[in-house]
């Protein structure tokens, strides 16, 4: 399978059928993330645990990029510390600009889908509006 169809299966399938794009209750943390350039909207929910990222979901609208990129990312970072997240928010968008390794890019699993977004810079934003709203929510060190 080439990158090309790869990259639309996932994307599709997430946006199709995205598994954290629902509400969750009583989040511990909630923070708006919005693309003015084109209106994507979302509403990132996290649950904590301590300092592990135990439940996530998200809300909102927005094209298919921008959907699919915040379900992928969900699915990468529930389970994880903020610090491994905010380490996985930062090779991804190293990976948007072309700067990430291959085995960190081989971290992020299916995010590694969308490596060749940086080829549309129309559409980084989208793809980068879920990594940007967690990094705010969970802060940097």
């Amino acid at each position: 399978m080439d990158s090309r169809s790869f990259y639309n299966e996932i994307l599709t399938e997430h946006n199709m059928r995205p598994y954290y794009k629902h509400d969750i209750d009583d989040p511990d943390l909630v923070l708006e993330g919005v693309n003015p350039n084109c209106g994507d909207d979302i509403w990132l929910k996290l649950k904590l645990d301590g300092d592990v990222i135990s439940d996530g979901a998200f809300t909102g609208d927005g094209c298919a990029i921008s959907q699919a990129s915040a379900d992928i990312m969900l699915g990468l970072v529930i389970g994880r510390t903020k610090d491994e997240a905010i380490r996985l928010v930062d090779i991804f968008t190293r990976m948007i600009k072309g700067g990430a390794s291959d085995e960190e890019i081989e971290e992020l699993e299916e995010a590694s889908a969308l490596r060749d977004i940086s080829h549309m810079p129309a559409r980084v934003k989208c793809a980068t509006l879920g990594w940007h709203t967690l990094e705010e929510m969970i802060g940097r060190k």
